[in-house]
């Protein structure tokens, strides 16, 4: 039984009640949790298992990743209308928001886990992920973008297309470099200028795409996480004068975002007006939403997308579905698709899909151990395969561009084999 997300206020006091109820023995010998009672395990009943979900559905700048609940819900509401998990629905409670804020993303795990006893976490998607250790601690399975570093090594917590923010000993996913090389006729002899928000996220990104287009025969000519994470900058100046000389006092072949939308439109506007010819791409502006505002679509127009999973675009069955689902916890609306859905969508699917291989026998325990040996091909995000994922991502991606107000496919959705990182 899925719950809609406006109804968990409202809820919140039966749901307190409910909770001995919805932690009902699935065997009788499953180890308990803190704050069970023996013989349980959190969230799971005879015929469910219990889900949420932490989303930025607001934020400062007024970027929102609330789509993210809504792919959820999609894939949810598909597997319920399959059967469920061995014999069990997902009863997905929907997202908590946490406002890109740290002290209440771990607020946000606290609740979900102490008072509404979910058993997992999917998904989970914000530029921070001060609950890790919560949930790490807790032994809750956790999805989402794997774009922080908590995605890369805890046991309990996985990234959706694996962990794209490595620690010496894993790997860089190369589909960026390498779709950029595509688009520039090749590598050799051009130079990229990288740039990103001052946070944890922004420094991590800078490191790991430095090292990804020079592994790639890229010249980084500017490598900084300098644009404040709190507030959208009014003047672009100073970063676009310092990036269009960077490369000897000539300007990069390209310029390369790590930051969301807000930020990305006034720097690409700024970068435009400056008179700079070359490419612009970003991992964040696929969301044909944003096309609504001429002002928008003129300071995205032209730019590279790095996606890595399958472009709406694409003619196969595994997107159909996806679509139709979509359409369906939309309330069979056509809406317009974004990467927030697909977040939320494949996090959900990750989750399904070893929850499926752990048997009825459900516990945090059986599902690690499923986790352990999981692997699968084919899907909207390559192939997969854990614990892999904890350490590397799953090297595929594409890039789509928006041109003339559409998006169209610049380099088809592949798989490159990763480097190491170092």
């Amino acid at each position: 039984m899925l719950r809609p997300i406006h109804a968990l206020a409202a809820a919140a006091a039966a749901l307190a009640l409910l909770t001995a109820c919805n932690s009902a023995s699935t065997n009788g010998t499953s180890p308990g949790r803190p704050g069970d009672a023996p013989g349980t395990t959190r969230g799971v009943t005879a015929d469910s298992i219990r889900v949420g979900g932490i989303v930025s559905m607001t934020s400062a700048s007024g970027y929102s990743k609330k789509d993210t609940d809504l792919g959820a819900k999609a894939r949810y509401l598909r597997a319920n209308a399959e059967g469920g998990v061995n014999g069990r629905t997902i009863d997905y409670i929907g997202a908590e928001d946490d406002g890109q804020d740290p002290g209440k993303n771990t607020a946000a795990a606290r609740k979900l886990v102490q008072q509404d006893k979910v058993f997992a976490v999917s998904p989970m998607s914000s530029v921070t992920f001060s609950g890790a250790d919560f949930l790490q601690r807790e032994k809750v399975p956790t999805f989402g973008w794997g774009t922080l570093p908590s995605f890369c090594g805890p046991e309990y917590i996985y990234g959706f297309n694996g962990c794209l923010v490595p620690t010496p000993g894993g790997t860089i996913n190369q589909t960026w470099p390498e779709g950029i090389a595509r688009i520039l006729g090749g590598a050799a002899g051009k130079s990229v200028a990288i740039v990103a928000n001052d946070s944890d996220a922004g420094k991590f990104g800078v490191a790991t795409f430095r090292q990804g287009f020079a592994g790639a025969g890229f010249t980084v000519s500017y490598a900084k996480a300098s644009v404040p994470g709190t507030a959208v900058p009014s003047d672009w100046s100073a970063y676009v004068k310092e990036m269009l000389t960077s490369n000897g006092g000539k300007a990069p072949d390209a310029v390369v975002s790590v930051m969301q939308t807000p930020n990305n439109i006034g720097l690409f506007t700024a970068l435009k007006r400056a008179g700079y010819r070359g490419v612009l791409t970003d991992p964040t502006d696929y969301d044909p939403g944003l096309l609504a505002k001429d002002a928008t679509r003129q300071a995205l127009d032209g730019v590279y997308v790095l996606l890595q999973f399958e472009p709406f675009e694409s003619q196969n069955r595994a997107m159909a579905r996806f679509k139709a689902d979509i359409k369906a916890a939309a309330g069979g609306q056509n809406v317009p698709l974004n990467l927030h859905m697909m977040t939320g969508y494949m996090s959900a699917d990750l989750f399904l899909s070893i929850a499926g291989k752990a048997g009825r026998n459900l516990t945090a325990e059986t599902f690690q151990s499923a986790a352990r040996t999981f692997s699968d091909t084919g899907t909207l995000v390559g192939d997969r395969a854990e614990p892999k994922g904890q350490k590397d991502s799953f090297g595929c991606g594409a890039l789509v561009r928006l041109k003339d107000g559409a998006y169209e496919v610049a380099v088809p959705f592949a798989c490159h084999e990763p480097t190491p990182f170092k």
